[in-house]
Parts: structure tokens; C-alpha cells; sequence
């Protein structure tokens, strides 16, 4: 396990927790010599979490379209940030140098990123594991939601284990790492 995408808010949301928690995954990253691949933010928890790697002598690979770089939110002290056109082309950089993919507290983008990385996986485009840190309950009601899918018919109960939830970062990151481990 070289890299691990990590999607989550540009905002830092109203619980500390969730700081607290981007955080912890950026030292324990680093800690496991995991390379950070994210939205190239330097806002809300997409920020702490780049910050907190980078502060632990980790690395960081950022890939923001250039109308958000305009913005001025773009990181300026990463390991490398790659400039796209589209939010499309982003996603798909993103998970190219990925071998896993892990989802923190976030709004509307988060739960893109999460949904598409999920389609990509059902159709075989990506063939890593996908998890949801759930602080918090975060994810619960969301969990509910795929559940109610599974039992109205639109999502067969193996598409809806391919999401792999953990409620704390060592289980996350040991849940991928058995992941790689049981496919070798």
C-alpha cells in the first residue's frame, strides 16, 4: 500500500472531532509511509489532513482543477500538485495513483467522489477498497440509505459490501492494508 485518496470537506465542519480525526489519518499516514493523494485544498479538512501528513514527513499529492486554483485555495506546500481542467479530470487523476480510497466527514464533493469511486468500482473501472471513516455516526444515516437499496432491489448486497466502513483511522487503515493482503 503506497497511496490512499482522501476525500472530505473543504470546510471544517462544527464538530472539532472531525478535525481532530483529518489529523490523526495525516500522522498515521506519514507514520506508514502512505502517500496523502487529495483535492490539493488548503481549506477545511482537506487541509488539516495534507498539513498534518506533511508536518509528520509525509507526502502529498494534490490534483485541483485550475479554476479552484484561481480561487486561491489551492495547497502551496505539498510534495506535488497537479493542474486539471475539470472537476472529472481530477477525480480520475486522483484514483489513478491510488491504492485505496478513504472518506471523511463532508458535504456535496465528498459524497460525489464517494458515489463515483463506488460506480467505478461496481463496473470494475477501479479496483481498490473504498471506506468510509465513520466519526462521529457521521456516515450513519447514509449507511441506512444503502441498506433501504439493497432491500428495495437497486443495489445487490456485493455492490453494497464494496464500501468498507471503520470508526476509527487504525481500523481504516488496517482494513485497507487486509484488503491488499487477502487479493495477493
Amino acid at each position: 500500500m503506497k497511496s490512499i485518496v482522501v476525500y472530505c470537506g473543504s470546510s471544517p465542519g462544527t464538530n472539532q472531532t472531525y478535525k481532530e480525526v483529518a489529523r490523526e489519518l495525516g500522522e498515521k499516514m506519514a507514520s506508514r509511509s502512505i502517500r496523502l493523494i487529495y483535492g490539493g485544498g488548503n481549506l477545511g479538512l482537506m487541509g488539516t489532513v495534507a498539513d498534518s501528513v506533511i508536518l509528520n514527513g509525509g507526502q502529498v499529492t494534490g490534483v485541483i482543477p485550475n479554476f479552484l486554483a484561481a480561487l486561491e485555495v489551492a495547497h502551496q506546500t505539498l510534495t506535488e500538485l497537479h493542474f486539471v481542467e475539470t472537476m472529472h479530470e481530477r477525480k480520475f487523476k486522483m484514483v489513478q495513483f491510488a491504492k485505496g480510497v478513504v472518506a471523511l466527514p463532508g458535504g456535496y464533493g465528498t459524497l460525489d467522489e464517494l458515489f463515483e469511486i463506488l460506480a467505478w468500482r461496481q463496473l470494475k473501472l477501479y479496483d481498490g477498497p473504498i471506506a468510509v471513516l465513520n466519526t462521529n455516526g457521521f456516515y450513519d444515516l447514509l449507511l441506512q440509505q444503502l441498506d433501504r437499496m439493497v432491500e428495495d432491489g437497486f443495489l445487490k448486497p456485493e455492490n453494497r459490501a464494496l464500501l468498507i466502513v471503520a470508526e476509527t483511522v487504525d481500523e481504516v487503515l488496517e482494513k485497507i492494508e487486509e484488503y491488499w493482503q487477502e487479493i495477493i
